[in-house]
């Protein structure tokens, strides 16, 4: 039987940057986000209110990459061309940095008190989170390591490179424990699904792969899911849905578990974004918002 279509509304959209807005990341303050991209301001929105943006910060670069420290609610901020800069959102002060690298700084993951940096050299540092300390560079590639994702019960690290690859690292010893191939081009985004029983990869070539963590990563799925470049993806909260974001201006939204393709969303149907589409992030787990090169920030909501 074929499922119920779902319905998509736009809650609003929020518009203030001045150029690609290439990062997102939740706020610990209840509705809020932050958002950040190549105009170097880091804003503060509320999902009830998309008219009070507030600027946070103002970085004198690009910012591919943003989160938020969950113990302090410091954000870290990656500053392509320099390393990271540890904001006070509250206060909107910076309060420490961290010279990392002299070229782009792709993604930042922060799993209790590790971080996982991914640099446009083909590093990952690993940085100890309260001291802001260096432990490690882990150098696999000496193309880009793009986007990084945790496996915390199996306590394992992803990381996409531009060499077309997926390294496994072990989360605690932090060694190479073994190599995907499958991508055609580039990996933008990687992620563990909720029960952290599958990976997922998704980039260059606009295929969504996935692979059977538990059966030694045993290729799954390989999907032709957008016209371009898969750019990101996140699953929902509840693990119920998996969106996908592409340089081909649409979103789409998949069933989790089946990676059956429920909703595409654009610009005709749905007053979708004008352009490549960079970033998503759920909100709860009806809601998520989309950044893109078009400047601006769109929140949906999941009906049904």
């Amino acid at each position: 039987m074929k499922p119920a279509s779902l319905q998509i509304q736009r809650l609003d959209t929020f518009g203030g940057h001045r150029d690609s807005v290439f990062a997102l990341t939740s706020s610990l303050q209840a509705g809020h986000f932050f958002s950040a991209g190549a105009d170097g301001q880091v804003a503060d929105w509320d999902v009830a209110r998309p008219d009070l943006g507030a600027l946070v910060a103002r970085i004198p670069a690009s910012v591919y990459a943003l989160t938020i420290e969950p113990q302090s609610g410091i954000l870290w901020v990656g500053q392509n061309y320099e390393g990271i800069q540890f904001i006070d959102p509250v206060q909107k002060l910076t309060v420490g940095s961290l010279k990392l690298t002299a070229g782009a700084l792709f993604d930042i993951q922060i799993y209790q008190q590790t971080a996982f940096v991914a640099l446009g050299d083909g590093v990952v540092v690993v940085l100890d989170v309260p001291s802001r300390s260096i432990r490690k560079h882990l150098k696999a590639s000496t193309q880009s390591a793009r986007c990084v994702a945790i496996n915390p019960v199996e306590r394992e690290v992803a990381v996409g490179y531009s060499d077309n690859q997926i390294r496994i690292f072990d989360l605690l010893t932090l060694d190479l424990k073994r190599t995907l191939a499958g991508p055609e081009n580039s990996v933008f985004t990687v992620a563990y699904s909720p029960d952290c029983r599958h990976l997922l990869a998704g980039g260059r070539d606009a295929h969504l792969r996935s692979w059977d963590v538990e059966a030694d990563y045993y290729p799954e799925a390989d999907i032709v899911a957008h016209l371009y470049a898969l750019n990101h993806m996140a699953f929902s909260p509840d693990g119920q849905w998996l969106a996908t974001v592409s340089m081909d201006k649409t979103i789409k939204i998949w069933d989790a578990d089946t990676l059956r393709l429920r909703k595409v969303i654009d610009r005709a149907r749905h007053g979708g974004h004008s352009t490549s589409i960079n970033k998503v992030l759920w909100l709860s787990g009806t809601t998520f918002a989309t950044a893109s090169d078009d400047r601006t920030v769109a929140v949906w909501e999941v009906i049904g």
